[in-house]
């Protein structure tokens, strides 16, 4: 009788145990929602977990800008790639938040093209604006920016 209690016991427990640990890539807590991650890093606020991308401008040289959207967080950013591997200390990637389609400028942040690689920026959250992303040389002033997402 005690070796089935023993067992019994030995069994809930190890049910227990499995209950309680969560499965790889079930959950994950978003750090901010909304204009709360403002100027918040994405991937320290765990909201890189779920992003697309939304909208891309690209630029001679094999750059790419890349709008990112995370659902959980309402929350853009742009991801900037340079796959030539040039020296670009001139040329920025940068995400622009507008408070209507094309009118009503809100803010904007920007990071520099890495040699070569990808980067990120910080985000800009809420739902009810429109976003779009670009690549700006500042050497010469050329910007090449995606449509409005």
């Amino acid at each position: 009788m005690k070796r089935a209690i023993a067992k019994v016991a030995g069994v809930s427990a190890a049910a227990m145990t499995m209950a309680l640990i969560p499965l790889a890539g079930t959950s994950y807590a978003a750090g901010c929602y909304g204009t709360s991650c403002d100027n918040l890093g994405p991937v320290s606020q765990a909201c890189d977990k779920d992003a697309t991308t939304k909208a891309t401008a690209t630029a001679d040289g094999g750059l790419k800008a890349e709008l990112r959207w995370s659902p959980a967080c309402q929350a853009a950013w742009v991801r900037v790639t340079d796959s030539s591997g040039g020296q670009w200390w001139d040329k920025y990637g940068y995400i622009e938040k507008w408070s209507g389609y094309g009118t009503g400028f809100v803010r904007s942040l920007s990071v520099k093209f890495p040699n070569p690689g990808s980067d990120w920026s910080n985000m800009l959250g809420g739902s009810g604006y429109y976003y779009r992303t670009c690549i700006k040389d500042t050497g010469t002033g050329h910007i090449d920016c995606s449509t409005f997402w």
